[in-house]
């Protein structure tokens, strides 16, 4: 008689390319489609059967999850995030938390430059100026220059660093972080330092409890009225009821966000704020990247299933 397939759960939907890959893994069960009962019977029915858990950054694993699961033997995450999950925690229960390090860098980088562009150009507004025919009225607003912009990056990872190479050829470029690099921009240890001292600032560092809310009140007002946010790292970088506030007041000239604290619940104030471009944290969407995700992300399940290291992980 054969042995039942391994199961595992499905923190958040993915693509059609993971998710038929995963079904020929696994009994695959879509947690986040379950109500708390449904939950409840699964966890007395199945738990001991589950050896995987599949999510994004973005939702991570619970340690209540976590210590429901005796057999569990990784957290797979489709991202590069590990903030929503206790690692010490993980390691502790002998769970390894596999990623996929480095298939983000380009398009996160990218989108982040395409970010400024857009915001500071208005590009997203003067589309809807055309669109809704204002044209024949008149001459769209000016927007504002990019070339020649003074550029401070957040986290000089290697997210960080590739954004910086593709801003270098712009204007000046300077960095913050825990410790200088042998790299050729300006470095500041603090960030109020580096936030006095440029026009746009991008957020490309991990989060974690000592950098929630690191984006506050006095961070803005050094970045001045004449400065721009740029956020393609975690919405709880930012404290969103300061940047609002700031937006409102225009001690800040605008701001451009693909995360958000609570996402995919975005505050009214920044969807009807006129000088802030949005996005649904689709740094990574593309169908290249997400593809190179979802097979590192099955690279990572098959070595555990084998009883192998996975190739890429972040807690042992």
């Amino acid at each position: 008689m054969s042995q039942p397939r391994p199961a595992a759960l499905q923190l958040c939907p993915f693509s059609a390319y993971l998710e038929t890959a995963l079904a020929q893994r696994f009994e695959v069960i879509r947690w986040f489609t379950l109500s708390d009962s449904e939950r409840t019977h699964c966890l007395h029915d199945k738990a001991p059967r589950v050896r995987a858990v599949i999510s994004g950054g973005h939702v991570g694993c619970s340690n209540a999850l976590m210590a429901a699961l005796p057999e569990l033997g990784i957290i797979a995450i489709n991202g590069v995030g590990v903030d929503k999950v206790d690692l010490p925690f993980a390691r502790s229960r002998g769970v390894r938390v596999g990623t996929t390090p480095g298939a983000l860098t380009d398009d996160v980088a990218d989108m982040a430059v395409g970010l400024i562009i857009s915001l500071l150009r208005a590009i997203p507004a003067a589309d809807v100026y055309v669109r809704a025919g204002e044209w024949l009225k008149g001459e769209k607003a000016l927007a504002r220059k990019v070339t020649g912009r003074r550029f401070g990056i957040v986290g000089l990872g290697q997210i960080g660093a590739a954004v910086a190479a593709r801003l270098a050829p712009f204007g000046k470029v300077a960095y913050a972080g825990p410790r200088p690099k042998s790299v050729p921009f300006e470095y500041h240890a603090d960030l109020l330092s580096l936030a006095r001292v440029c026009d746009v600032l991008i957020l490309t560092l991990p989060a974690n409890p000592a950098t929630r809310h690191l984006v506050n009140d006095a961070v803005i007002d050094a970045l001045g009225p004449e400065g721009y946010l740029i956020n393609v790292a975690r919405g709880s970088l930012v404290d969103e009821v300061a940047l609002i506030a700031a937006l409102r007041e225009g001690r800040l000239a605008g701001a451009a966000l693909d995360v958000y604290e609570d996402e995919p619940n975005v505050p009214e104030a920044l969807r009807h704020c006129p000088t802030v471009v949005l996005t649904p944290h689709m740094a990574s969407a593309t169908v290249e990247t997400r593809t190179r995700m979802a097979d590192m992300v099955l690279m990572n399940l098959d070595a555990c299933l084998r009883g192998d290291p996975e190739p890429h992980f972040n807690s042992p």
